[in-house]
């Protein structure tokens, strides 16, 4: 069918036009038409004259509307008379259906031909339009707590579905599924149900919703009747409160039954429908929309003693101008304001003393729906009514005077308006109103259309162009909307994801990312898919020094014991994660090696083998496939791991359990197909005789590695590539990557549409570029680095577009944010294929990529590589961009898929070497490093470094002899350090200046030394240089070994070291340990077997004695080890200068000092000669069983049996 209306025009250009299903609209000439009719066969060609200049308008209303389903707009040429034309076209098919107008006092009631309706299928479908936000569309229900109720909730279409109650209650199988918005405007909508079981399909205007209900139930029990328009009169007296339907239905078909033909023949009980029509009655309200430039000037009748306005009004916008006007005799003003979603009145009074009245009633009124405002004021009364609740209202009897004014000024006002007169406080307002009264009058808007009333600017009549930008909810991830006029607006607080529509996850996908950000082991939240649907869960990340463990928990105890179960009835444990099993199936895809420990612990109960072959105990894994191999065995293999090692108990059998002995058995080991895990259920039966009984365990999954992570790929000519599938990002699209390279310039990825298109590229050496269009035109965002970006260091690019905004960003650091036009196109239609490395008419990219995901699915580049000419798999030279977290001295080892740090010449540990390694001595403890051999030869550097905390001395920290008399060694009484290189008699010694560092308290000494420079630093002061005397060696002859704690070395000794620091030995906390590189400690808490360690006494690991190298430098004034405030220098020399020459206080103390020490030197003296007056040698240990031993080498021999020196007799300090 052809139909068209041609309209003359009278010479106006064609400026604009707009169309709803029913009117065709003209605009500013706003020519109404709804169209024409023809017979079929015969061509009616109706000319209709226009309007004459933009100011006037012509409105024509036909006796028929027109259906069709294509329109088509032709501006005709000027013809002889001068005057242009406008032809609008109208395409489509026969149609015809049955209209049922509901007043909203009654309902249709469809009666079933049994008393009772059991229904496995339902297919529902119906079409309606009304200008009502409220009214239940149909109904039924049955007694057993089934029922289907499709109603309009807020102009929003929902259905409510119970199939049956259940154990769990009938709540529970209620199910609601709301859909579309803003229904109420007056336009025809398509609503199709399909039901099968508990699978509905829910189609409104085309878009379908998929759900399944809830409960445990298929079938739909209705009694009696399905009513339309409304409740049935018999129903529930709690559905009372529900509004009937208003408004107009067509093509109602339930089953197959047309509802509206049934009714039409008058088939259906239609008694209480009331007055029953088959027409659509339009609707007596006119909408008016204003947007943020407009305003509706009414007249009014001036000089009344009663102010009465009332409109309904509808907006997104918060704050808006809904009502202005001057009362007359310079009475005033009135305004009527939309604030914070708040209706507030504001009256400007100019005879009293209080100068302004305010009253605001409401809340969230800003919500898109109609409201309802009524403004009544009079002498010494005002009141504002809202959505007609009286018991509401707001009054006040404040003292005013009421002389109503001759113009009122709806959504705005005039900008030239009188100067002396009170401008309002708000300029404007974006929506709509309706049903407009000026002192109890209707406003005929009609009437203002053609300018016989009141005056407007930039408003429309008869149509309100609302947008419910919310609706479809493209905030993702269950971030909350929203909205304005212009604008809506994502709220992801909770979410756990960030950006203009909460896409992007703010957690890491894997433990492997964590690690790579300098994390240690710790509970960590971790998003697998990022953009995707999964959602982040929490895991536990082991850092290990070569690898990433990630842990993910159950809920079944450990050695949970089972009994009475049988074959025939089994026991059955179920497993539940801290995951979705979606969310555990992607950490093992991307994992690299997965296992789980499972453990089952048995006296007379059989495990796998039973006499026809079927298992009585076995698991469930993923996909809820039986398996039935245990820990230790492998798919396939029925088997325990004594059976695959042939170690069992009985070697009839596969698994220690199933000799069916008396006593204790356990079959244990590790599950490691990953494609099975994880454990979701345990099935046990065979623990149902006397005596028998059954333990398991099951360990929680560990999964290591992250094969996503480190995905990469090497572009090696400038013309390879790697292609995918189209990339599927219309509304919302994100693009992460790591690239390295030395080119200046190339192309990362493309894909194209037909006009559409999406690039990221490398414009220069410097430059990042995101390039796409959506049928908006080309958008480029650029983003610059400060360095150049071909330095062969991993750089780190996110970009993401969706309907709000664009971004790109390198690195974490340099962004560019481009927002999307309020108005044009959304959607990225692509059809080509996804280019990698190389696009049409561009350079190739020449480097590596990886780890290239697309709306959180990577790419697997290396598989694809590995078919692929010009481009391998891999990518080499991690190191150069994370070594640096190598931290203390460790050094970077690359591997094929990432890095580790190497910590073994350092004293830390952990995977980037930052644990402290350290040990609590107690009483008699001591360690001896042996230097392995040969030994090192004229050593003329050291670096030594250790941590400590004691409050007890004397005390030897550490001690590195040689196999002559060359020795360094840091002792405690007060802090010293001694060197005795050879060349001089005795040690040279550096005293920290008599300071207490026993004071329990941790604390640092880095000692370097190069020939005769020394460098000492102790905690966070400056470093302060010494110098060996030119007397001494610079040479370290032949390092023999190393202790820590307490000196048990044979030999001639230092004879002051030993007398007055080796005896009782150390007690505290050491940590930190090195010397050159060696770590004596790390070793002795290391593998002892292989370890050239030995230890005397107990050693307990801790870090106690760490001192943490974050401390800030103390002030003067809070310094305890500050003496002098205008001698800031570190308190650490060998002989402190006194500005006046002598310190008369400090001769006196250490005058009395020396007279002590003498005394006790002597007294000492006179001791040491009494107890070695028998013997006569000099003890360098006291090694236990010395009083057994001839000498005291017999002893170190005796009690050390790593001990192989050849001890020289002849080595003996003999007293004369």
């Amino acid at each position: 069918i052809f139909i068209y209306v041609q309209y003359i025009l009278g010479g106006l250009p064609l400026l604009a036009l707009l169309a709803n299903p029913l009117c065709l609209r003209y605009a500013p000439a706003t020519l109404h038409l709804c169209c024409s009719c023809c017979e079929e066969g015969v061509e009616r060609t109706p000319r209709r004259r226009g309007n004459t200049n933009t100011e006037s308008v012509v409105r024509y209303d036909l006796q028929h509307s027109v259906v069709a389903r294509y329109l088509r707009f032709v501006p005709l040429d000027w013809n002889g008379e001068g005057q242009i034309g406008l032809r609008i076209e109208v395409y489509g098919c026969p149609y015809w259906a049955d209209v049922i107008n509901f007043d909203g006092n009654g309902v249709i009631s469809y009666r079933f031909k049994n008393k009772k309706m059991k229904t496995l299928k339902d297919v529902i479908s119906l079409k309606f339009k009304t200008s009502e936000s409220e009214g239940v569309i149909f109904h039924g229900e049955g007694q057993q707590g089934d029922y289907i109720t499709l109603e309009l909730k807020k102009a929003k279409l929902t259905l409510q579905l119970n199939l049956g109650s259940n154990q769990y209650g009938s709540i529970y199988g209620h199910t609601s599924v709301t859909t579309g918005s803003l229904l109420d405007d007056h336009h025809w909508h398509s609503v199709v149900i399909e039901r099968y079981g508990r699978n509905i399909n829910l189609t409104l205007d085309r878009h379908m919703q998929h759900f399944r209900t809830n409960g445990e139930f298929d079938h739909l029990d209705l009694d009696y009747e399905l009513s339309f328009g409304g409740m049935p009169f018999s129903g529930k007296p709690s559905s009372s409160s529900r509004k009937n339907f208003k408004g107009c239905m067509e093509s109602i078909n339930y089953n197959g039954n047309n509802i509206t033909d049934l009714a039409r023949r008058k088939k259906l009980d239609t008694s209480n429908v009331g007055n029953l029509s088959f027409s659509c009655v339009e609707p007596h309200s006119v909408p008016v929309f204003f947007n943020a430039t407009s305003y509706l000037q009414l007249p009014g009748h001036p000089n009344q003693d009663v102010m009465s306005v009332s409109f309904q009004f509808r907006t997104w916008n918060p704050n808006g101008l809904l009502l202005y006007c001057t009362l007359a005799d310079g009475l005033g003003m009135v305004q009527i304001d939309l604030n914070d979603g708040k209706v507030s009145v504001h009256i400007n009074v100019t005879q009293t003393k209080k100068s302004r009245i305010d009253i605001s009633s409401g809340s969230s009124l800003n919500d898109g729906q109609w409201h309802e405002v009524r403004f009544q004021a009079k002498e010494n009364f005002a009141m504002l009514t809202i959505d007609g609740d009286e018991a509401s209202a707001v009054r006040t009897n404040s003292p005013i005077q009421i002389k109503t004014g001759n113009q009122y000024y709806f959504g705005g006002y005039m900008r030239r308006i009188n100067a002396s007169v009170l401008a309002p406080t708000l300029r404007s307002f974006q929506g709509c109103m309706q049903l407009i009264y000026v002192d109890n009058q209707l406003v005929d808007l009609h009437s203002l259309e053609q300018r016989k009333v009141g005056s407007f600017e930039n408003i429309s009549i008869d149509m309100c162009a609302i947008i419910d930008r919310c609706m479809p909810n493209h905030c993702e991830h269950g971030g909350k909307c929203t909205q304005t006029w212009d604008n809506f607006k994502c709220n992801c607080d909770g979410t756990g994801y960030s950006g203009a529509t909460c896409h992007n996850s703010i957690y890491e996908q894997s433990c492997e990312a964590y690690k790579h950000l300098g994390k240690t082991s710790d509970s960590y939240w971790i998003d697998p898919d990022g953009s995707g649907s999964l959602g982040h869960f929490k895991v536990y990340c082991n850092m290990t020094d070569d690898k990433v463990w990630t842990t993910i928990i159950h809920d079944l105890q450990p050695q949970t014991s089972v009994s009475g179960s049988t074959p025939e009835k089994p026991k059955e444990l179920q497993l539940n994660y801290s995951a979705s099993m979606d969310q555990i199936s992607a950490i093992t895809f991307s994992a690299e090696h997965c296992e789980q420990h499972i453990s089952y612990s048995c006296r007379m109960s059989r495990l796998l083998n039973s006499p026809d072959g079927t298992p009585y105990t076995w698991w469930v894994g993923k996909g809820n496939e039986k398996q039935y191999y245990w820990g230790g065995s492998a798919p396939g293999i029925q088997k325990c791991a004594c059976g695959i090692e042939r170690n069992c108990t009985d070697p009839r059998f596969s698994c220690n359990c199933d000799a069916d002995n008396k006593q204790w058995r356990k079959d244990t080991g590790l599950l490691s197909y990953k494609e099975h895990l994880p454990v979701s259920q345990l099935v046990i039966g065979d623990t149902s005789r006397s005596g028998s009984e059954a333990k398991l365990a099951v360990g929680p999954l560990r999964c290591q590695g992250d094969r996503n992570y480190w995905n990469a790929a090497s572009f090696n000519t400038p013309s390879s590539y790697l292609h995918f599938s189209t990339f599927q990002g219309e509304t919302s699209a994100d693009i992460s990557f790591y690239f390295k390279t030395s080119a200046t310039y190339g192309v990362f990825l493309e894909n194209l549409g037909n006009a559409d298109f999406i690039r990221l590229e490398l414009k220069s050496p410097t430059h990042i570029s995101f390039s796409f269009d959506v049928g908006n035109g080309p958008i480029e965002l650029l983003v610059r680095s400060p360095s150049p970006l071909n330095d062969d260091q991993w750089h780190h690019v996110v970009a993401e577009r969706n309907i709000k905004q664009a971004s790109l960003q390198l690195d974490h650091i340099y962004k560019e944010v481009r927002q999307a036009p309020a108005q044009g196109h959304t959607r990225l239609e692509l059809y080509s294929q996804l280019y990698v490395g190389a696009a049409g008419g561009h350079r190739g990219f020449l480097g590596c990529i990886r780890s290239l995901k697309m709306n959180g699915i990577t790419l697997d580049l290396e598989e694809r590589a590995k078919v692929t000419p010009g481009v391998n798999p891999g990518c080499s030279g991690h190191c150069t961009s994370y070594g640096m977290y190598c931290q203390n001295g460790g050094t970077c080892v690359e591997k094929y898929n990432g890095y580790s740090c190497n910590c073994s010449k350092t004293a830390f540990d952990g995977p980037f070497c930052t644990k402290d390694v350290g040990a609590f001595f107690e009483a008699g403890t001591w360690i001896k490093y042996s230097i392995p051999q040969p030994p090192i030869a004229n050593l003329t550097r050291e670096d030594l470094s250790l941590s400590f905390s004691t409050t007890n001395t004397p005390s030897i920290l550490m001690y590195i002899g040689s196999h002559i008399q060359d020795y360094i060694a840091v002792v405690l009484r007060t802090l010293q350090i001694r060197y005795n290189l050879g060349g001089m008699k005795e040690a040279f010694k550096i005293d920290l200046d008599h300071r207490n560092v026993a004071n329990g308290q941790p604390h640092s000494l880095n000692i370097s030394r190069h020939k005769r420079d020394i460098q000492l630093q102790l905690d966070h002061y400056p470093p302060v240089n010494y110098a060996l005397p030119e007397a001494a060696d610079i040479y370290f002859n032949l390092t023999k070994t190393l202790f820590l704690g307490r000196v048990v070395e044979t030999g001639k000794l230092d004879p002051e070291l030993i007398q007055k620091y080796n005896t009782p030995g150390f007690v505290g906390c050491l940590s930190r340990v090195q010397f050159n590189q060696i770590a004596p400690l790390k070793a002795a808490l290391g593998s002892r077997s292989i370890s050239p360690v030995h230890i005397q006494g107990e050693l307990v690991e801790s870090n106690c004695g760490a001192s943490p190298l974050t401390i800030p430098p103390m002030s003067a004034a809070t310094d305890p080890w500050h003496l002098d405030s205008a001698s800031p220098d570190f308190p650490l020399n060998e002989e402190r200068v006194i500005p006046d020459g002598v310190n008369r206080n400090s001769a006196i103390i250490g005058g009395v000092i020396a007279v002590v020490i003498f005394t006790i030197l002597c007294t000492l003296v006179f001791l040491i000669r009494y107890m070695f007056r028998h013997k006569g040698t000099y003890h360098t240990n006291e090694a236990k069983g010395a009083e057994c031993a001839d000498n005291a080498d017999a002893a170190i021999m005796s009690n050390d049996p790593n001990f192989t020196e050849t001890i020289d007799e002849s080595k003996k300090e003999w007293f004369i």
